[in-house]
């Protein structure tokens, strides 16, 4: 039987979008757009100053509802930009709602050089999950060019690996 794949992801920039649209043309799989209830603001230091100083707490905003049957998927390859060392709060929500026992992860991360502990919640949020073949994909700072710093290369490698 096929392994059943998906692709989830959370996106602010449309980085991690750029990515998982990659990821489910070559694999040929389903992708799912997480979105928050009430969207970010558009200017990204009203985004800055209002989640830099809450990430201790941990944040789960309201998510859309999603229109897929998770227990249809054996893999679920899950993309976030990295917020202060982590996964975005959207992402966090989703892993906090959706019992992922049993499946694999397969994690990637969008950011401009600062991972942190990314991978490392999404662990702590999948305990009964196998989380394997991370991927760290860097852009540039300036997040209106859309540069990658990863190589294209890189990253094509990673997808044909899954």
């Amino acid at each position: 039987m096929e392994n059943k794949k998906i692709v989830v992801f959370h996106t602010y920039t449309n980085h991690t979008k750029i990515i998982a649209q990659n990821i489910a043309k070559k694999l040929n799989c389903d992708i799912l757009e997480l979105k928050p209830v009430e969207e970010y603001s558009k200017d990204y230091q009203t985004v800055v100053d209002e989640y830099q100083n809450n990430e201790s707490d941990k944040k789960t905003p309201k998510i859309e509802k999603i229109n897929v049957d998770l227990s249809k998927y054996d893999e679920i390859i899950i993309g976030s930009p990295v917020w202060w060392y982590t996964i975005t709060p959207v992402v966090r929500t989703f892993l906090k709602e959706n019992d992922l026992s049993g499946k694999t992860i397969i994690p990637f991360a969008t950011n401009a050089g600062w991972l942190g502990r990314t991978f490392k919640e999404i662990k702590s949020l999948c305990p009964n999950s196998t989380v394997k073949n991370e991927m760290n994909i860097v852009f540039t700072e300036d997040y209106r060019e859309n540069q990658l710093v990863t190589s294209p290369d890189e990253i094509d490698n990673w997808i044909n690996s899954l």
